[in-house]
């Protein structure tokens, strides 16, 4: 495992080759961090990528020619040491490759690149994944990084609120703690654009927006100013924060793929929200991060 840090004076990124996790990204200017630190009390991660499944399988279990195959929640890359694969002043990119272990809960030859580029006070997360296989391939993937919310130590994150890039309700399928995905669907009525972050918001898991609802969304502080935004086309996504702890942080999660519902049982490549790719096929997606 090792640490990789990239600046341009205006901000810096630190990423971790376990994982490819964005573990920092800081104003230089004012020396604000806006990562989420990844203490274990509230949650011990900071920008996880999700792959070859987003949210949990009914059971942890899907399957794939007849044959069952064990997975946890949001899939094994972000566990993985992945190799740097390539670096400049401006770029860092990894990759992790199909291996023996991998096939053993996963039958497909792949490889998967994740790259961090900065520009101004931007930071583009892209994913590249090639079938390498003779099969077609069945996977989701998806980011889950964390923001500091509040950012300043006297504040409360219900001080803050969400915008959107849409005017219109936004409809939430709630997803549990487990990672399912539910039948319900909640409305939040937007004033502006924005939701307030209410104390009981993410009392019942995740909301979860599919259906390209929005694809900007970002935090505002307690004076009601934009201080972090992420733009992705992923055609849903998640918001987050672990429920009834207080935590300091609001996840923003462009996803492509989602949990499986409890009462799913089909095979992988009838989940919702899947993606496929025939061999030497390549899927490629990205997300920005703005502060």
């Amino acid at each position: 495992m090792a640490e990789y840090k990239i600046g341009n004076g205006q901000i810096s990124i630190l990423v971790d080759t376990l994982g490819a996790e964005l573990k920092s990204l800081v104003d230089e200017s004012k020396q604000r961090e806006y990562m989420w630190s990844a203490d274990s009390k509230f949650w011990g991660r900071s920008s996880p990528i999700l792959f070859p499944i987003v949210g949990a399988l009914n059971h942890e279990v899907y399957i794939y020619k007849n044959k069952k195959y064990k997975m946890p929640q949001h899939g094994f890359a972000r566990d993985m040491d992945f190799k740097l694969f390539e670096k400049t002043e401006s770029s860092l990119s990894f990759s992790l490759e199909s291996n023996l272990k991998t096939l053993e809960v996963y039958p497909f030859s792949f490889l998967l690149i994740a790259g961090f580029e900065i520009t101004d006070r931007c930071v583009k997360v892209t994913w590249n994944v090639q079938n390498k296989g003779d099969e077609q391939m069945h996977f989701s993937i998806g980011g889950h990084p964390a923001f500091m919310c509040p950012l300043e130590k006297n504040e409360k994150q219900w001080d803050y609120s969400i915008s959107f890039d849409t005017q219109k309700t936004i409809i939430s399928s709630p997803i549990n703690n487990i990672g399912l995905a539910s039948n319900e669907k909640t409305e939040y009525q937007l004033n502006h654009g924005i939701l307030p972050i209410s104390k009981d918001l993410f009392d019942n898991g995740a909301l979860i927006i599919e259906h390209n609802q929005s694809h900007c969304v970002g935090l505002k502080n307690a004076a009601g100013e934009n201080y972090l935004s992420v733009s992705f086309e992923a055609p849903l996504f998640g918001i987050w924060s672990p429920a009834k702890k207080e935590a300091p942080f609001v996840c923003i999660e462009p996803w492509y793929g989602r949990g499986d519902k409890s009462d799913f049982t089909g095979e992988i490549k009838d989940r919702e929200w899947n993606n496929q790719l025939e061999p030497g096929e390549i899927f490629n997606a990205s997300y920005i991060i703005t502060i």
